[in-house]
């Protein structure tokens, strides 16, 4: 597998667990607030860390590591993710995956075959703000939407999240996206976080309180929402 990042430890990306994170390079998406520009655009030019490191890691930290959270760019992408994942829980360790939900058929197998624990799918926006916010063309929001369905139907445990950007996302689009998911196990509203490794330049979050506020309105059709990364 393409891996271009790795972080040892981590008590955040894989909530309730003790967890090392590794990052998988390319994506299918183009979002414009991306804040991992090179491992999207540029992968080719990184670094390679080989699964050799990766698991001699893990096998010495066994039993202080609960699990390992898969992130990118856009993991299902890959095409040996299944056998890396296989070779994660030999181990006994828990596997979390983050994903754009565009490739619902590799979600959905590796979950059927109980190879993922937890997934972490991102919700980019209101599905008419999909093409704009992704950058891709043609746009099949099918896949988007399989994805969705086969979450919220308790396959897994999962989470939504948004990272909401003020210039992207109004009020008004988080309530129509709570309209959409409504009922989902867990929905988080990230704020936008600026930084040289954004895809565009130029974004800002909105403040701590606005997003409470907005996290009010989405409550009402996601009683279990709330706003991730806000003192």
């Amino acid at each position: 597998m393409q891996i271009h990042g790795f972080q040892k430890t981590t008590l955040l990306d894989f909530p309730g667990y003790v967890a090392s994170t590794v990052f998988c390079g390319g994506c299918n998406f183009r979002c414009l607030y991306c804040h991992n520009k090179d491992l999207v655009l540029h992968s080719g030019e990184m670094p390679l860390i080989s699964e050799e490191e990766v698991f001699a890691h893990l096998k010495r930290r066994k039993g202080i590591l609960d699990g390992v959270c898969i992130t990118g760019g856009e993991p299902t992408l890959q095409p040996d993710l299944e056998d890396f994942i296989r070779k994660v829980k030999e181990l006994g360790l828990k596997v979390k995956l983050d994903t754009n939900g565009y490739c619902p058929d590799v979600l959905m197998n590796l979950c059927k075959k109980n190879l993922v624990d937890y997934v972490a799918m991102d919700i980019k926006g209101t599905p008419e703000q999909y093409e704009k916010i992704t950058g891709v063309k043609p746009w099949d929001f099918n896949k988007i939407q399989a994805s969705v369905y086969f979450l919220m139907s308790g396959e897994v445990p999962y989470e939504f999240r948004t990272t909401v950007v003020k210039e992207l996302h109004t009020p008004e689009d988080l309530q129509k996206i709570s309209q959409w998911i409504s009922g989902a196990r867990a929905y988080y509203l990230q704020n936008y976080r600026d930084s040289e490794q954004v895809m565009q330049r130029g974004f800002h979050g909105y403040e701590p309180e606005q997003l409470k506020q907005i996290c009010e309105i989405v409550q009402k059709k996601i009683p279990v929402a709330q706003v991730r990364g806000v003192e």
